[in-house]
């Protein structure tokens, strides 16, 4: 056997080896993405389960509510009280005696729905949001900010309306601790206003709907909607 010969062998060998490790390498690399795919479809599907759950028992819980309460219910598992007259009186933060009553009612069957064990681990937040118009209540330089304020004291005070209720004192020690993790109060001023059709103006482009703009908002976030963010934020890397 010549010189060339016993050397072009052992790198025959060398090039077999190394495309067996590149093809192990590639298989790996397939099942991780694969195995990924499962993982992120089955938080998206997850997601999307949970929230429909969510909206259908909401909905069949206030079914007879919505009318004379004035609420909407979201596909976001928003729940919107939008009768500003009915909630707070003009650039005031304390709550009407009738939307006292209407919470009075309205809490222990919204804890009916989302305290349920089936849903304990799937809720990551619920937001009690106030959202004002875009008429400045001060004159001064920046009216957005003083009405962040009015809308953060009128949250505030739902929360605090809330935690006041004989049915949120009676609750089990542990759902009372679940409720203080989950509820937050939250003023966002008109940031968020709506038109004629309750849609978001920032997204329609349509004017400003003051009366409908002035509300308070129910808002579950899901844990699932977080992990769904994580995903996405990964995908965009």
């Amino acid at each position: 056997m010549s010189k060339k010969e016993s050397f072009w062998i052992p790198y025959a060998d060398l090039m077999t080896v190394l495309m067996v490790i590149f093809l192990f390498i590639s298989l790996s690399y397939m099942g991780l993405v694969q195995f990924q795919k499962k993982q992120q479809d089955k938080i998206f599907e997850e997601y999307k389960q949970t929230k429909e759950n969510l909206y259908n028992e909401l909905r069949e819980a206030f079914k007879h509510d919505y009318q004379k309460w004035n609420l909407d219910l979201d596909k976001d598992l928003s729940i919107k009280f939008t009768n500003p007259n009915v909630l707070f009186q003009s650039g005031k933060s304390d709550i009407t005696p009738v939307f006292q009553q209407i919470l009075t009612v309205f809490f222990p069957k919204y804890l009916s729905v989302i305290t349920q064990d089936k849903y304990k681990e799937k809720i990551a937040e619920i937001r009690i949001e106030g959202h004002t118009d875009d008429v400045p209540i001060h004159s001064t330089n920046d009216p957005y900010i003083d009405n962040v304020q009015l809308s953060q004291d009128r949250s505030r005070n739902v929360l605090q309306f809330l935690r006041s209720l004989p049915s949120y004192k009676k609750l089990p020690t542990e759902t009372e601790q679940l409720l203080q993790f989950w509820l937050t109060a939250n003023g966002l001023s008109y940031g968020r206003t709506l038109d004629s059709k309750k849609e978001l103006t920032y997204l329609s482009k349509k004017p400003i709907d003051k009366e409908k703009s002035r509300r308070v908002e129910f808002r579950i976030v899901t844990t699932s909607e977080v992990l769904v963010e994580h995903v996405i934020e990964q995908l965009n890397k």
